[in-house]
């Protein structure tokens, strides 16, 4: 493969690499950030037109239940223990934590410039899996 791959570490904002990939992936971290409308924005620009952007992040309900299962109990034990502190961490903050429901993260998409975000049908205890596409 080392003649059809290569590796780079480069600024996704940098506006040269804009339209020059097919595929931009982020797994289970978009939750974590402070600014992810910006972040899926850059993605948005890396692609370019008829790329995609392939999100993977947790699988959470859409509303809170107060007795939920083992699996949203967990999710809202990272989400106040680790990932929203982490994501308040740089302010100003979108506070989103890992408990981002899919309303939450269709907002984030299509404020960042996409047009489509489908929810692929791929079963997982854990993870979502949404394909964005501008």
């Amino acid at each position: 493969m080392a003649d059809r791959v290569t590796f780079q570490v480069r600024d996704a904002g940098d506006p040269d690499l804009a339209g020059t990939y097919d595929l931009a992936l982020a797994f289970e971290c978009i939750h974590d950030m402070s600014d992810p409308v910006s972040v899926l924005g850059a993605m948005r620009r890396l692609v370019g037109p008829g790329g995609t952007v392939l999100i993977v992040d947790e699988r959470v309900p859409d509303a809170f239940a107060p007795h939920g299962d083992a699996v949203e109990r967990m999710m809202y034990g990272f989400s106040v223990l680790h990932c929203l502190p982490v994501g308040m961490v740089e302010q100003p903050s979108a506070e989103t934590g890992t408990v981002m429901r899919r309303a939450t993260f269709r907002r984030y998409a299509e404020e960042a410039g996409f047009s489509r975000v489908d929810e692929l049908p791929i079963a997982n205890d854990f993870f979502r899996f949404y394909r964005l596409t501008a």
